[in-house]
């Protein structure tokens, strides 16, 4: 997270019940979500060797778990570019696009087929959680897409931008900004990186 979750919490007063963590890697956000006395915790992987890694950092308890699929706004399986120089945080289900010219030492020599499904299938008690965590290298429109149903009991969505096709079809900030404006929300604060992503907060407004 570009943006560090304390700063979130003190700078917008927000009062957060519940994580979905959608593209959790190594779950390294968990201890952020615990010291921040988050209790309610949902994180999705969908690789293989990053969901072992995440099982040795997220504790299974009655109110953490984790799945092995990938969100998007369909159902079954999808091939996944997958990369090992940068331990798997780059894999994405779209293609490279600017990425291979902007971060040419990292290098997608691996497919892997993995299980996708719509967040609004899995059951769980929408409302003890209130907001979403999305790294899921531009695949941001889909998840939402398949997340209508669950988007009115969210408060606060932490995310991924791009700015660019740094992964080819990848949604852009303007078009994420146009999509969740209907849901209510508003982006109020804004990363960016120097090349092209960064990470946003969007907050659903009390008005609407």
């Amino acid at each position: 997270m570009l943006i560090p979750l304390p700063w979130i919490l003190r700078d917008f007063k927000i009062q957060i019940h519940g994580v979905l963590h959608v593209g959790a890697h190594y779950g390294q956000e968990y201890l952020d979500y615990a010291r921040a006395g988050i209790e309610n915790m949902i994180f999705f992987e969908p690789c293989n060797a990053n969901y072992k890694e995440l099982l040795k950092v997220v504790p299974n308890t009655d109110k953490i778990k984790t799945y092995k699929v990938a969100l998007g706004n369909e159902v079954g399986s999808r091939e996944m570019f997958v990369e090992s120089s940068n331990m798997g945080q780059s894999n994405s289900l779209l293609e490279p696009g600017t990425h291979l010219t902007t971060y040419p030492s990292i290098v997608f020599d691996k497919r892997e087929t993995i299980c996708i499904i719509k967040l609004d299938m899995i059951e769980f008690d929408r409302s003890i959680f209130n907001m979403i965590n999305m790294d899921v290298q531009g695949f941001e429109l889909e998840v939402l897409k398949g997340a209508i149903e669950t988007l009115p009991f969210i408060d606060i969505i932490y995310t991924e931008i791009n700015t660019e096709q740094v992964y080819k079809g990848c949604v852009e900030v303007t078009e994420l900004d146009e999509f969740l404006s209907k849901f209510g929300f508003s982006r109020v604060l804004t990363d960016l990186a120097p090349k092209s992503w960064g990470d946003a907060l969007y907050l659903k407004q009390k008005n609407n």
